[in-house]
């Protein structure tokens, strides 16, 4: 279902602008299985749209689309729940699923088929008038990314920062001191009123996350 972002994110009749679907589903590893709900963002006009994490449920993806073409299909990273509709979504609409290489390591423990195409730091994709930049923040897993669409002030910021702290860094392939890295070198700089789509729960701001870095390194998660 789409659903209203809670934050001020501009948009006008016809524009590019960003829309949230959520869906359902199981997040399985290193022997354990969590339900989980993810957002799944949908950035685009009325023609065409680029969808971010394609999670759990292909058909509800696919109905929020419409009939605009999708210009590919962001994958912030490789763990099961955030991929696990990407072969339907690529079967049902041609684009190309893109992911950065370094998270073969997790994509390859659900996915039977590679992505079609590779994230790099700095890769820019266009939709509409916007253009989203990927930045690559290791951490919550070796190739973890964000994308940041300045026209549109928006982060969206896969599991790498959430309202409250960064993504988890518990299990196999994550680190912490990495991911408080990528979050301090590479997203607290961006200006104060971008806004955090995050990959899971509901959105914040670089504003109000950035007080808070010490607290997160003094808790360790």
């Amino acid at each position: 279902m789409t659903a209203d972002l809670g934050m001020p994110v501009p948009a006008s009749p016809g524009a590019v602008r960003v829309e949230r679907v959520v869906t359902s589903g199981v997040f399985e590893l290193d022997g354990g299985s969590w339900e989980v709900d993810n957002n799944v963002w949908l950035v685009g006009d009325d023609h065409e749209v680029l969808v971010v994490d394609a999670a759990h449920d292909a058909e509800a993806i696919l109905a929020a689309v419409g009939d605009r073409r999708v210009v590919a299909i962001v994958c912030t990273h490789g763990h099961n729940d955030h991929v696990n509709a990407v072969g339907d979504l690529v079967a049902a609409t041609g684009a190309t699923a893109s992911l950065h290489p370094a998270d073969r390591v997790l994509w390859d423990q659900s996915q039977a088929e590679p992505p079609g195409g590779e994230l790099a730091d700095g890769m820019p994709f266009t939709v509409g008038d916007v253009e989203l930049t990927v930045i690559h923040t290791p951490g919550h897993a070796p190739g973890a990314c964000c994308l940041h669409a300045p026209a549109l002030g928006v982060l969206l910021s896969g599991d790498t920062l959430f309202k409250g702290g960064p993504g988890a860094t518990g299990r196999s392939y994550s680190d912490f001191p990495t991911i408080i890295d990528s979050i301090r070198t590479r997203l607290l700089g961006l200006p104060p009123e971008t806004v955090v789509l995050t990959g899971h729960g509901d959105p914040t701001t670089i504003g109000a996350e950035a007080p808070h870095l010490q607290e997160w390194v003094a808790r360790g998660h």
